[in-house]
């Protein structure tokens, strides 16, 4: 099908709470550029422009501050991933489209719902429109009940109920697949502090896993053959590396992974790209690009021969899986 779609987007990649970039940080990222900039690279705006395109993605943009939310696009269909701070961008883009005429349509599943996952909900604007139909899937069955207890009076001033959309709710339940037109979604419960579940899209022979807020407890390959058997020859799989791996061994049961655990995973699946996601607040985009050369290295020396794209996550990337697996 020349004409399909099946596109993953970034909207939120930070784990634990939004984490803006501060002053000094902003600072450090000029200081940084300006160092390499020669005297042409400064005589106009043109040339200027030119310039920071050639800048490493740390110095002239940023990986970004808002919590978990990615989307995928399948075909006709809008699959949303978690509602944390970057669901507000999303809506934001959604405006422009048929959801700002009320007329838009949307999946959307939630891994679980600690705060940085849910905390969007309220400032996603396309709720706020008649018209629009969303159907919220968990596999949790008072995830209703949970969602709207965000919005206590207590904690928020508008009640959930106050929003015009359509929104109904699917739990997910026992059953092993869960079907949307020709899209199938399955879903695994990985080891997190109350709970969290991976899930996976499968279309058209292609694949996207989205495993978030997860440890690895144990590394035997007995213990991660259920992990590795999920994400087994996925195109993307976008995974939970919060803690560089001497951090992940002092924070046990923290509930968060690394990306040298994500690459043996990742081999051992034989996964075509990897994502690198859930990153730590308080990590600097420069900490984020130090960790990710370490990753280089260390699949290098592990896996020399396997052909794995690895990345890190940035608000705002998109991936069109039928062109770029």
């Amino acid at each position: 099908m020349s004409d399909s779609v099946f596109t993953v987007k970034f909207h939120g990649v930070r784990g634990s709470i939004p984490s803006p970039l501060g002053s000094e940080e902003v600072e450090e990222k000029l200081t940084r550029a300006l160092a390499k900039a020669k005297p042409e690279d400064l005589t106009d705006e043109d040339s200027i422009k030119s310039f920071v395109q050639t800048l490493p993605h740390e110095e002239r943009g940023t990986f970004g501050g808002n919590s978990s939310c990615v989307s995928v696009q399948v075909d006709d269909e809008l699959l949303i991933f978690d509602a944390g701070s970057g669901i507000r961008m999303l809506g934001q883009e959604l405006m422009a489209t048929e959801f700002g005429r009320g007329q838009g349509k949307a999946q959307i599943f939630f891994s679980h719902t600690h705060w940085d996952h849910i905390l969007g909900i309220p400032f996603f604007v396309p709720f706020y429109i008649k018209g629009n139909q969303f159907t919220i899937h968990s596999p949790l069955p008072d995830i209703r009940e949970r969602l709207e207890g965000q919005q206590k009076s207590e904690y928020f001033p508008i009640p959930f109920s106050i929003y015009a959309s359509d929104i109904d709710f699917v739990v997910l339940g026992s059953k092993e697949e869960h079907k949307i037109g020709d899209i199938g979604v399955t879903w695994k419960a990985m080891y997190h502090p109350g709970k969290c579940f991976a899930y996976r899209v499968d279309y058209n022979g292609k694949s996207v896993v989205y495993a978030t807020d997860a440890e690895y407890k144990k590394l035997g390959s007995a213990e991660l053959k259920p992990a590795v058997e999920f994400f087994r020859d996925a195109d993307l799989l976008i995974f939970d590396s919060m803690y560089t791996f001497s951090e992940g061994l002092e924070k046990e049961d923290w509930g968060h992974s690394s990306t040298f655990i994500g690459v043996d995973l990742a081999t051992e699946a034989n996964i075509k790209q990897i994502a690198f996601f859930h990153h730590e607040p308080t990590y600097s985009d420069f900490k984020l690009r130090d960790i990710f050369r370490q990753t280089e290295k260390y699949l290098k020396l592990v896996a020399p021969k396997q052909d794995l794209k690895m990345f890190l996550a940035y608000e705002g990337l998109k991936i069109d899986l039928l062109k770029d697996s």
